[in-house]
């Protein structure tokens, strides 16, 4: 595993992307067919999880995956306030709980597994290994790879346009934490972010209109693009200092 790994750092990130989009959705169908929200998910997640931090200690990669502190000017960065909007997005119809304590808390265990191991498989192994040739096109792929990924959801019972509406943001939201990433060497503001995203859409109402779900898009979308050109822009000037110290 670790001489391939080495060898083909792509192919590897793809192999585990692959295998992490497989596994989820069989664990997801089980869990439905047994009854019990995320049985089998959340296990699953807890694993997968284990490996990857197994992995990235064995090989010492905690800071080239962003398992370290956060390298930047906090106030360059809004101090991630708007982070907050996005994560709060499951919330923005009200709340309902529907489901058992024994679900809840599957479901949370699950969705804190998924944020950590996408952000690390997208933004970490993805990331870094499109990078190395050209970083504009890593940006770009990586982000377009994590929106498109939701497209499983269809095998989850989703209809195509609520996909189609969260392939969209998903993808905003994607160039955002990977700018987050690629400027302040952390991804932990990501993982957490999308962690609690996750979580929380356990209390979203789900009888949502078309019109107020292509709002809620449009304005996630406008929130992470926004964000992510000031996050380019107020750093510039720090990138130009760097490559003037080469």
């Amino acid at each position: 595993m670790y001489p391939f790994y080495k060898k083909n750092e792509l192919n590897f990130s793809l192999i585990l992307i692959m295998a992490y989009v497989v596994s989820l959705s069989l664990a997801d169908s089980l869990s439905a067919s047994l009854g019990i929200l995320k049985i089998i998910t959340a296990p699953i997640c807890i694993l997968f999880t284990v490996f990857l931090l197994y992995f990235i200690k064995k090989l010492n990669l905690w800071e080239y995956y962003g398992l370290c502190s956060f390298q930047g000017k906090l106030s360059d960065y809004l101090y991630f306030i708007p982070l907050i909007f996005i994560l709060s997005v499951n919330l923005w119809n009200g709340i309902a709980w529907n489901t058992s304590m024994l679900e809840t808390v599957l479901f949370t265990i699950s969705m804190l597994g998924v944020g950590f191991i996408e952000e690390i498989i997208f933004r970490g192994f993805l990331f870094k290994a499109l990078c190395k040739n050209n970083i504009k096109l890593a940006i770009f792929i990586s982000s377009i790879t994590f929106g498109m990924g939701h497209i499983i959801n269809l095998l989850n019972g989703k209809t195509l346009v609520s996909t189609l509406l969260q392939i969209c943001y998903a993808t905003a939201i994607g160039f955002l934490f990977t700018i987050l990433f690629y400027k302040g060497k952390s991804l932990w503001p990501c993982i957490i972010t999308h962690g609690i995203v996750n979580s929380l859409s356990i209390l979203s109402v789900n009888h949502s209109s078309f019109i107020r779900s292509v709002i809620t898009t449009a304005l996630l979308s406008i929130i992470a693009l926004a964000y992510a050109l000031w996050i380019i822009k107020k750093t510039e000037k720090f990138d130009d200092e760097n490559r003037d110290r080469l």
